[in-house]
């Protein structure tokens, strides 16, 4: 993986040879400040502009080489025009389209002033946030690297030149360990199956000790004496072991505080099992622990920036391979819960996974609130495409707090239906329900299945299978895996459950 972005706070000051960036609006005109320090160089964006058809509309740039008047190798101007729908400008994804302009190795001094009004501080940290998150590169595994703009590996260096420095050097830090816990998500959905198994992924969240974040590991052994036997069922045709993985954080003033629970999906590697898939894309299930991953990455962030709550991560770890002693269509487990589930689908396996790690959260930490992600059902692709994840709750506030964090950060969700209706597609006549409810309404049957093993705990179930993995490039995300979730999460308990 190529090293972090390097980035400094400071005031405007000349560029040396690097390469300026500066901001402006519809009339062309960078913020006086700018004006004040390197000249006047209006009329040369005017210029440039009339013959590049450049309007200073959001998400474009205007590229001059070698700048007459400035002691720069390139003048870049981006614009921050408000568009038709006068939305706020996200600093987040500015500094991403930010960085997509730069070459590796390249200085960079972004003069970070507002063409008209205030860019304070935390505008400025958020820029940077926007710079870290673009500046994600996995290619640990390529023993070339080819890309032009790899400049030997080496990533641009940015100089944030802003009149509020000392409030950006402060707010960056939080934003920083956000960054931290997203780059962590995005690896390990990145890392190939043969490398990152159960056992692995567990010694990967038991390096979260580090920050003070308490980890246990239960084997097999352990999970099979509590009953876990729908997660050990989805196992059984693997040679790696499963394992499910706790992770607490308690940064709350009263530590007897009941925990925000976090549980995520983590199939390391889903091959269907029995029920096999096509072979056509089946690579790319060794992203089908995207949900795990946001956990680890989301307890990474909120230990590394000392979040004032007490949260806990949950996830269950496995692989569904087909052997001799894999599960079977026709086979009932009986879960955790006492509840029996006919297996339909071996390759309805998360919901099994989810099932027995999701009824040990709730006997285990006595939550205020469980929340649960998953890469659950191709059908969720189906009804929101790969722009938002879908969103299951049996409580109206939790859901509106899940959306609120959403809009937020861009980690957007729309909220779908249960029902009685939809509950009944998923009885069986020979158990207490069916692992799968057959085609129709796929998303909402999966997520049936899963209340049926909750209490009476507020909870959300997050159906993220496209937004954690193989989700489109963005300004801020250029990898296969996205990290999805680690924003939201952060965000709704900063907002909502911090003290």
């Amino acid at each position: 993986m190529s090293g972090a972005v390097k980035i400094a706070f400071g005031s405007l000051s000349a560029p040396r040879g690097s390469a300026l960036v500066v901001f402006v609006g519809a009339d062309m005109k960078p913020a006086p400040a700018v004006t004040a320090q390197f000249g006047d160089f209006e009329p040369l964006i005017r210029t440039a502009a009339k013959a590049s058809n450049f309007r200073g509309a959001q998400r474009t740039a205007l590229d001059i080489l070698a700048p007459a008047g400035l002691d720069a190798s390139r003048l870049v101007v981006v614009g921050v025009a408000p568009g038709k729908d006068s939305a706020a400008l996200d600093f987040v994804m500015l500094g991403g389209f930010v960085f997509g302009k730069m070459t590796g190795g390249q200085k960079v001094e972004v003069a970070f002033e507002a063409p008209a009004g205030t860019w304070d501080g935390a505008a400025a940290a958020d820029f940077a946030l926007g710079l870290r998150l673009r500046g994600y590169r996995f290619d640990k595994y390529k023993t070339r690297k080819k890309e032009p703009e790899d400049a030997n590996g080496q990533a641009p260096e940015f100089v944030i030149g802003t009149g509020h420095a000392s409030a950006a050097r402060a707010a960056s830090q939080e934003r920083f360990a956000v960054a931290e816990g997203v780059d962590l998500a995005r690896n390990l959905v990145n890392e190939p199956p043969n490398v990152l198994f159960p056992a692995e992924f567990a010694d990967r969240a038991k390096a979260l000790d580090k920050l003070g974040v308490e980890v246990n590991v239960l084997d097999e052994k352990a999970m099979g004496k509590l009953g876990m036997n729908a997660l050990l069922g989805v196992g059984r045709g693997s040679a790696r072991d499963s394992r499910l993985v706790t992770m607490r954080w308690n940064g709350a003033r009263s530590k007897r505080a009941k925990p925000i629970v976090i549980v995520g999906k983590g199939v390391c590697f889903d091959s269907g099992g029995i029920s096999i898939k096509p072979a056509a894309g089946m690579e790319d299930m060794k992203g089908d622990m995207g949900g795990a991953a946001c956990v680890v990455g989301l307890l990474h962030t909120l230990a590394a920036r000392k979040a004032k709550a007490h949260v806990v991560g949950v996830i269950g770890l496995v692989e569904n391979m087909p052997d001799g002693d894999a599960m079977r269509p026709g086979d009932i487990l009986t879960s955790m819960s006492g509840q029996t589930i006919e297996v339909i689908n071996t390759d309805a396996e998360g919901r099994l996974v989810l099932a027995d790690a999701l009824w040990y959260a709730q006997d285990t930490f006595s939550p205020k609130a469980i929340i649960d992600l998953a890469t659950l059902t191709g059908a969720i692709i189906v009804a929101l495409g790969q722009e938002l994840a879908g969103l299951f709750s049996n409580n109206d506030e939790l859901a509106q707090r899940l959306i609120a964090a959403g809009d937020a950060t861009g980690e957007k969700v729309w909220r779908m239906p249960l029902g009685q209706a939809y509950d009944k597609l998923i009885d069986s006549k020979f158990a207490d329900m069916k692992n799968t409810g057959g085609r129709h309404g796929g998303s909402i049957t999966a997520a049936q299945f899963l209340q049926r093993f909750i209490k009476d705990t507020p909870w959300a179930h997050l159906d993220v299978a496209g937004t954690a993995m193989g989700s489109p490039s963005s300004d801020i995300n250029p990898s296969w895996g996205s990290g999805w979730g680690v924003r939201l999460l952060n965000r709704l308990i900063a907002d909502s459950y911090e003290d």
